[in-house]
């Protein structure tokens, strides 16, 4: 098994318990996108496959540690004909860190749209250039990361193109818990950028305060998608970034909206 798909693989801990492992290093401040994706992972234990994830909403309050192993309680907030909600509670040692909710829904029948008309240039094109700062607890052998940053009219753009480089099984659940880990990865890093300054020149208190996401259409992971992401406003030592996640086909997978601190140090 590949470290990406340990990570994503959840172990059950009792009624409606699970336990996710640590990505490491030891002394390190947990992942975000972990917790998300494993958040996402428990949530989904407890529902009819024929319900399909439709919205994240992760409220991250306290720092975890990269190198222990996460307890995730969820809470069956609501079972309908079509729909279900889930709480999630994440813990490390008793001590809460995270709060997620995640809808779920049977597909509907309905007008579609989301199609980009022109897409940029293909990441066949770009340098491998890794994350945009270090990520010590991801397993960047696993991913490829190709990142071009510009600006459109005087705003920031992000286009960060990802896939992984290991195999995947064909269940679609296991590449939308890919998605959700990887499009974390400095997500609020936009809000900085329009500013002239990054995460990873730590000149800023920063961090994700809140994660949304909103399921639109199946992806790959194992094949090209582009997280384009901008920040319309900051303030009050706080700022929001919106991104769409984009197949190379051009079909619009989900839109996340982030909020993250900003603050002077």
């Amino acid at each position: 098994m590949s470290v990406l798909l340990r990570l994503l693989t959840l172990a059950p801990d009792g009624a409606d318990r699970w336990r996710g492992p640590g990505a490491g290093p030891q002394g390190k401040r947990s992942f975000g996108g972990l917790f998300a994706a494993q958040s996402l992972a428990a949530a989904c234990a407890t529902v009819d496959s024929g319900k399909l994830p439709t919205n994240l909403h992760q409220q991250f309050l306290r720092g975890g540690e990269a190198g222990d192993d996460s307890d995730y309680q969820v809470e069956r907030v609501y079972d309908g004909r079509t729909a279900a909600s889930r709480r999630v509670q994440t813990r490390q040692h008793d001590r809460l860190l995270n709060i997620a909710t995640v809808s779920f829904s049977a597909p509907l029948p309905g007008p579609e749209h989301g199609t980009r008309q022109s897409m940029p240039p293909h990441p066949d094109t770009l340098d491998r250039t890794g994350p945009p700062g270090p990520a010590p607890s991801l397993p960047l052998d696993e991913l490829d990361i190709r990142v071009q940053d510009g600006h459109d009219g005087g705003e920031f753009v992000r286009r960060l193109w990802w896939r992984t480089t290991v195999g995947l099984p064909d269940d679609p659940l296991i590449h939308t818990l890919v998605a959700v880990y990887v499009t974390d990865l400095y997500g609020v890093d936009p809000i900085l950028q329009m500013h002239g300054f990054s995460m990873a020149d730590r000149t800023h208190r920063s961090g994700t305060t809140d994660s949304s996401i909103w399921f639109h259409q199946p992806l790959r992971a194992d094949h090209w998608n582009l997280l384009e992401s901008r920040s319309p406003a900051a303030a009050r030592g706080r700022g929001v970034m919106s991104a769409s996640l984009v197949r190379a086909d051009g079909v619009i997978a989900a839109t996340l909206v982030q909020e993250g601190i900003i603050a002077d140090r």
